[in-house]
């Protein structure tokens, strides 16, 4: 029976693309997990996701994790430098996980996509809608997927936000205000190799954008965004230590909702909450309000907390348990959305006969959550908000952006009387 179950299995060999944080937090449990008990469904069968090959900037953290990864998961192969992507590829992957920096996401994608390979991005995809468009028509050509991490729409209280406006209980969104708070370590530690000319907005408030847009559904209209300097780099750099943004949607009737997403990664390290979450959306007829402090529990242990173990604690997000049965786990929403990208390969892959594979890659694009060709509203924030921030460093603050404008799909127009600028020409 042994012999029949291998022998009936599929298997999807992955590629991964960076191995920081975010891999050790969500990838890293994913893959130990997978390689115990494989994915089932019974349009596809089971199917094996091994770990096949990295690409990482030196290799170190690739061996350190080789050392005591479990014997399932250590037989990548381990691949670093300049062209550690090319031989990723060239080992033979089905997909490619890219988990770098943002501003260089664009590149590996694009790389793994031309390649032939299904592609799972870490937020953002990429930070300019040329660059969305380039990946978006790549993907047609090859006949792959390309999705985009958002695991915050699966974290439950989002979900049940969603579920509550799609069934009409909250009615007619008309405003908002999400907060993000990390410690210094995140910007002084971390991702200090990379936070040059960076800023908290664009890596953490994509998460409160894309909530925004998939919940809502409404249509992005303009972008305003000013920020503070001068604790991770010098006050009149381009170095962000936090940022304000404002969005401003519209509904079909004319009627406007705005939303301000305020993020920072520069709170004292022993702050108790480590790592603050809030969000407050107001309706017609209610208001919902999600806190990460308030909703789940506080715990403190001499020597450990807040830095080495976390008084707040997302249990949801990624928790480690001994379960009642003597199981040890790691998992939450965290790791949940990578499993779904790989159940949407396997259903695309393995889901039936060749002759209707196109047919089930239109339905694992269809799916706005994740598909890169969804992000569009979130892309095109993201595209305006480097934009005025630059501009804003280099002494012409306030701009403002303003996108589907007669002269182009964004548009940045200083303030007073000054010449536009289009970002954007096509439609964002």
């Amino acid at each position: 029976m042994a012999e029949q179950r291998h022998q009936s299995e599929h298997t999807l060999r992955a590629g991964m693309v960076g191995m920081g944080m975010i891999f050790d937090e969500t990838y890293r449990p994913f893959f130990e997990a997978v390689s115990r008990q494989p994915l089932f469904d019974p349009l596809f069968g089971p199917c094996s996701v091994a770990l096949s090959a990295v690409a990482t900037r030196t290799g170190s953290r690739a061996e350190a994790y080789r050392k005591q990864a479990p014997a399932g998961v250590s037989s990548f192969a381990s691949f670093h430098g300049p062209k550690s992507v090319e031989q990723t590829l060239a080992g033979g992957v089905d997909l490619v996980c890219v988990a770098t920096p943002d501003d260089r996401h664009f590149e590996a994608a694009k790389l793994a996509l031309g390649a032939g390979k299904h592609v799972l991005i870490e937020k953002p995809a990429v930070l300019t809608l040329q660059e969305l468009d380039e990946l978006d028509a790549l993907a047609r050509r090859q006949r792959v997927l390309v999705k985009v991490v958002y695991h915050k729409l699966l974290d439950p209280d989002h979900k049940r936000l969603r579920t509550l406006y799609a069934d009409d209980v909250l009615q007619h969104v008309n405003n908002g205000y999400c907060s993000l708070l990390e410690p210094k370590s995140i910007s002084g530690s971390q991702f200090a190799e990379w936070i040059k000319g960076r800023n908290p907005g664009t890596y953490v408030a994509v998460h409160y954008i894309k909530l925004i847009d998939f919940t809502f559904e409404l249509r992005l209209k303009r972008i305003t965004c000013t920020g503070q300097r001068g604790i991770v780099g010098p006050s009149d750099g381009n170095t962000w230590d936090s940022t304000q943004l404002r969005l401003v949607y519209a509904y079909a009737d004319g009627r406007e909702a705005a939303f301000d997403i305020h993020t920072s990664w520069v709170t004292p390290d022993n702050f108790p909450g480590y790592v603050e979450q809030e969000v407050q959306f107001r309706f017609d007829n209610g208001v919902w309000n999600g806190h990460s402090r308030k909703r789940g529990v506080e715990c403190t242990v001499e020597g450990l907390t807040p830095t080495k173990l976390k008084i707040t604690m997302n249990n949801h997000y990624n928790g480690s348990f001994l379960e009642p049965w003597g199981e040890r786990s790691q998992r939450g929403y965290g790791t949940e959305v990578i499993e779904r990208f790989m159940r949407e390969v396997a259903a695309v892959e393995f889901g039936g006969p060749a002759s209707e594979r196109d047919q089930r890659l239109q339905a694992a694009r269809s799916l706005a959550y994740n598909d890169v060709s969804a992000d569009r509203q979130v892309v095109a924030a993201v595209q305006a908000m480097e934009a005025i921030l630059e501009r804003h460093a280099a002494g012409r603050p306030d701009c403002v952006v303003h996108v589907n404008d007669p002269a182009g799909g964004l548009v940045l127009r200083p303030p007073g009387v000054g010449e536009a600028e289009v970002l954007y020409k096509g439609t964002a």
